[in-house]
């Protein structure tokens, strides 16, 4: 209720501020760079099993043990989504799309967030206990010592209420712990709260593992209706994003471009709630 009140008192939205900016794909450890700058990327929405279901997970084990940002598993497949919603507000990616060692704590700190409309972190989020020592709800970024910059590779609640924003969405792509105990839910509501006290008007998040293909078709529609139709409301967006991935969406093979399955099932159009204001 607190949240619901502060998101009322958000003051009209700024003129001239830039689309979108986005961050992505964050490297944990020093091999998962090496390993992006040696082999190639695999083929957007490839799956490791022809006609499987790939969900995005979460940790290589079921809990991180040792408290280490290393042991969180990284998630190329969320640089095209990044991708593709820059591509369907217009803006220009090499501006405005930061993955990988880019995708740091440090250049969110220091960059001026109040000039975009929509804002996107595609990585993991974080609930307490999930590392040794991490007390409250976080975003994982790129790890420090693989940046080359200070910090500690997390954008906690605390330093997301120092944000300064004026956004119309933030957008938490990826942002589920897969746990089955209500700590995602921790997780969403409390980095929720502090995107609304730092002045975003809607978060759009995940809540579980999502398959790849289908998050990128949903997420790069929503923001292509609301680009063709500034007037259309956030809530209606996603409707209309999810009837049609409901009805029309499919997985196809990447070699024939053949559907495989269709995405009519709730894993796939149903992970993404929007929170905030609809309009």
């Amino acid at each position: 209720m607190a949240a619901l009140a502060a998101l009322r008192r958000l003051p009209e939205a700024g003129a001239g501020r830039s689309p979108f900016v986005g961050f992505g794909d964050p490297f944990f450890a020093a091999e998962q760079a090496e390993t992006a700058v040696a082999a190639a990327e695999p083929a957007p929405g490839s799956t490791a099993m022809r006609g499987a279901v790939s969900l995005r997970s979460v940790y290589r084990g079921d809990n991180v043990a040792a408290g280490e940002l290393a042991q969180l598993q990284r998630l190329p497949d969320t640089a095209p989504e990044v991708l593709s919603i820059a591509e369907a507000l217009e803006s220009d990616p090499e501006k405005t799309v930061f993955l990988g060692r880019d995708a740091n704590e440090a250049r969110v700190k220091a960059m001026d967030l109040s000039a975009y409309k929509v804002i996107t972190f595609a990585t993991h989020g974080l609930a307490p206990g999930d590392l040794e020592g991490l007390t409250q709800p976080a975003l994982a970024l790129t790890a420090p010592d693989v940046a080359g910059e200070e910090g500690d590779g997390l954008l906690t609640m605390e330093e997301i209420l120092n944000l300064k924003l004026d956004a119309d969405w933030v957008v938490l792509s990826a942002c589920n712990t897969a746990s089955g105990d209500g700590a995602g839910a921790e997780a969403v509501s409390g980095l929720g709260q502090a995107f609304f006290y730092a002045g975003t008007r809607a978060l759009l998040a995940s809540n579980w593992p999502v398959e790849t293909t289908s998050a990128k078709a949903l997420t790069t529609d929503i923001f292509r209706r609301q680009a063709a139709d500034p007037a259309l409301p956030r809530a209606e967006a996603v409707r209309l994003a999810a009837v049609d991935l409901m009805e029309n969406g499919s997985f196809k093979d990447p070699e024939t471009n053949r559907p495989v399955f269709s995405f009519a099932h709730p894993l796939f159009w149903a992970p993404f709630s929007l929170v905030g204001d609809g309009q």
